[in-house]
């Protein structure tokens, strides 16, 4: 993969991004996912690869782009597997919250894991605990091994995750710890790859939440340095035999960072939709301009590129209308 391909392929969130903003506060989440959806299937046919959809918008009966097995790009170039999430927090942007992005990773063919679409359990941290934890360990030892790493009293570690019913005795274990809570209302990638940026004050991300976003998470964190475990959660045999036909051959057992994005290169990049922990949203400016915000990071060169961005946007004809 081409290290210029990193950088076009910020064209692809940028898009998807801008299309999803007007609906920001408009309590219509599928309008917000379907612009960007719609966006984001138009610009891959500019990016040269030859990319095939491994985690998207659901099977080709379920969605009519963006779809598992979808051929993208101009199919020029290298033969890539694609991640896509054109708007991760569709909840997010119909209240009008922060945290929404538009979000898409690729790594060579056959290096990211076909993730069902069902729960995943997962552990998410950063540099400083990368390789000192384990999701195997009960709640209460992985905080307390996680402060003594990070040379701090557990009262002032600060764990963040998903704001479910079924996180109630996950919480409570949390509070009779003494750690610090911080709760998401969504944004389940942004979430894992919050304690990988100091300036976000996020020591761990744990609960569970999509197993196709632990993938995107892994994508992020790989490049990052930080490091992800998971572990899927199959509810019935239904369930369970879906992971069989995906190619997980154990689906109960956990899940390395190299198991759900390889151990080769991989390129990740995303927009901020809303404002958030590390990436601006979307702006809009006089004179029919729109500012972005976008992050794209790559595995091979360890480098992460903040991009501001200016956008023209007469009469804002590239995207649909929210009017």
């Amino acid at each position: 993969m081409e290290r210029e391909l990193a950088l076009e392929l910020v064209r692809v969130t940028e898009l998807s991004a801008l299309a999803a903003a007007p609906w920001m506060g408009r309590g219509d989440k599928n309008s917000a996912d379907g612009a960007a959806t719609e966006a984001m299937r138009r610009m891959f046919d500019s990016i040269t690869i030859q990319g095939t959809v491994v985690i998207g918008e659901g099977e080709m009966d379920e969605a009519p782009m963006l779809y598992i097995g979808e051929q993208v790009g101009n199919l020029q170039g290298p033969a890539v597997d694609v991640a896509v999430d054109p708007l991760e927090g569709t909840e997010i942007v119909a209240m009008g919250l922060n945290n929404a992005m538009s979000v898409l990773a690729i790594a060579p063919q056959g290096q990211l894991l076909h993730a069902p679409d069902m729960y995943m359990e997962k552990l998410a941290v950063g540099p400083a605990l990368a390789g000192k934890l384990s999701i195997r360990d009960p709640i209460r030892t992985t905080v307390e091994k996680a402060a003594l790493a990070l040379n701090k009293p557990l009262s002032d570690l600060t764990v963040i995750l998903l704001d479910r019913p079924r996180h109630a005795e996950l919480v409570q274990d949390l509070r009779d710890a003494g750690v610090r809570i911080k709760f998401l209302s969504a944004g389940d990638v942004a979430g894992a790859m919050a304690p990988a940026f100091p300036e976000t004050g996020i020591d761990l991300y744990v609960g569970s939440g999509g197993a196709p976003e632990g993938v995107l998470a892994a994508a992020a964190l790989k490049c990052l340095g930080g490091e992800i475990q998971g572990r899927l959660m199959p509810e019935d045999q239904e369930q369970f035999d879906r992971c069989i036909t995906m190619g997980i051959s154990e689906p109960r057992r956990v899940l390395s960072m190299d198991d759900m994005v390889g151990t080769g290169d991989v390129i990740f990049t995303a927009t901020g939709v809303t404002p958030g922990e590390f990436l601006g949203g979307v702006r809009y400016l006089p004179d029919q301009r729109a500012e972005t915000h976008s992050v794209v990071m790559r595995v091979k060169t360890q480098t992460i590129r903040y991009i501001r961005s200016l956008h023209y946007l007469p009469n804002k004809a590239l995207l649909r209308s929210a009017n």
